[in-house]
């Protein structure tokens, strides 16, 4: 089914970075950077299958070029702490063909963030069997402007309002609604939704639907980027340090202003392959801990309704069971009359508790195929992060082996 994801970030020029250098990597092109004085050479990257940018119409036409866009924003950015750009990554539905899946990010740009102002430097990027990507993770890097497009180019102030938390809560279902869209004009019945698995779950619950309620019962993964795969690849941990973050507030009078430090240490979970490891370690303990609770819950069940069911099909043999009834005074004909009715009221009490057997078992069945399919998925990505931890040793070997060759 396809899948949802939506992040986004502030290129940071306290970072270290560099947003020519970004923009030639995204595009797969040669850039020369003039702030840095050097090129940035991406020509030969592989998977990079559509580009463009994307500017409000009446602007300045040198924004759509590439190189003189993103260097005019090195140079109107002073401060060493600059804020240079918005990149959005978002993932792209497999099921649609290159087409559709362009048109439908040309849609969404335009709509959301073209048309408030910004210019948008798209690249579809699409999986690479050659370095082991997923076949289905094709999606989009976007980077957008932080100054409003006019007719002689970028406004002099950014547009604050462009940051606000509820604009992104926006974007994101925008983004799931345009995509839901663009499926069903494919004639895929699968969707996207924006919600946590939380939000998901509980509604799923509200409405009586334990078999969708039962595929959100996991806990989400966390994105493992190149820099965490380079790390790795090179036998190395990602080491955590206290970060200062947001603006500089006066704590306490008469003492200089201080931005919050976010304590990360603290926080630590390892490296971000070892966390998702253990991410879907606990999924897969989950999801195998809930199949053998239902199915030991599904076997009782099967049980009982085994059990009325045969209740449903008795008969007795139409013989006066004379010895249940010691009342000389009643004739034969009222006592056949009684026990055929008794016998008639418990069939039809078996024949419901049957029916009302059946259909918990079938729900039953139906959360228990969500949570298998569940535990499928997580084991097939469990197979996935092994084959990334397994060329990422070949490579380590690989470095490791070339620099005992150096050092003999």
């Amino acid at each position: 089914m396809a899948s949802y994801h939506f992040s986004a970030q502030i290129v940071k020029r306290s970072a270290g970075r560099s947003v020519v250098a970004m923009a030639a990597y995204r595009a797969g092109e040669r850039l020369y950077d003039d702030k840095a004085g050097r090129w940035a050479d991406f020509g030969n990257r592989r998977g990079v299958v559509h580009r463009e940018i994307l500017a409000p119409e009446g602007s300045a036409p040198w924004l759509t070029d590439r190189s003189t866009l993103w260097n005019a924003v090195e140079h109107g950015e002073k401060r060493r702490d600059a804020q240079l750009a918005r990149e959005i990554n978002i993932a792209l539905p497999y099921e649609l063909s290159h087409a559709q899946r362009v048109e439908l990010l040309r849609a969404f740009v335009q709509e959301q963030f073209v048309g408030r102002g910004m210019v948008a430097d798209v690249a579809v990027h699409e999986p690479v069997p050659e370095k082991g990507d997923n076949p289905r993770n094709h999606h989009a890097h976007i980077l957008l402007t932080l100054r409003q497009a006019t007719a002689t180019g970028l406004r002099s102030v950014k547009t604050r309002e462009w940051n606000s938390d509820r604009l992104m809560l926006d974007w994101r279902a925008a983004w799931a609604a345009h995509q839901n869209d663009a499926l069903r004009r494919g004639g895929h019945r699968t969707s996207v939704d924006h919600r946590s698995l939380y939000a998901q779950r509980a509604e799923a619950q509200e409405r009586g639907d334990l078999r969708t309620a039962a595929r959100f019962d996991r806990a989400p993964e966390i994105h493992v980027g190149p820099s965490a795969r380079l790390l790795a690849s090179q036998g190395r941990s990602g080491r955590s340090r206290p970060v200062e973050v947001g603006p500089k507030r006066r704590r306490e009078e008469g003492k200089a202003p201080t931005r919050r430090v976010r304590d990360y240490p603290r926080h630590d979970r390892g490296s971000r392959l070892d966390w998702l490891t253990n991410l879907l370690l606990g999924n897969n303990q989950l999801a195998k801990a809930r199949v053998e609770k239902f199915e030991r819950q599904s076997a009782r069940l099967q049980r009982k309704l085994d059990y009325w069911e045969r209740q449903a099909r008795f008969h007795i043999d139409g013989a006066i069971q004379g010895r249940l009834f010691r009342w000389e005074r009643v004739k034969a004909a009222d006592l056949e009359k009684a026990r055929r009715q008794k016998e008639r009221d418990r069939q039809v009490q078996a024949a419901k508790r049957a029916t009302q057997l059946r259909e918990i078992i079938a729900e039953l069945e139906k959360v228990l195929a969500a949570f298998r399919g569940g535990r499928e998925a997580v084991l097939a990505r469990s197979r996935q992060l092994e084959g990334w931890r397994r060329r990422l040793d070949r490579e380590l070997d690989r470095a490791r082996s070339a620099e005992r060759g150096r050092t003999r």
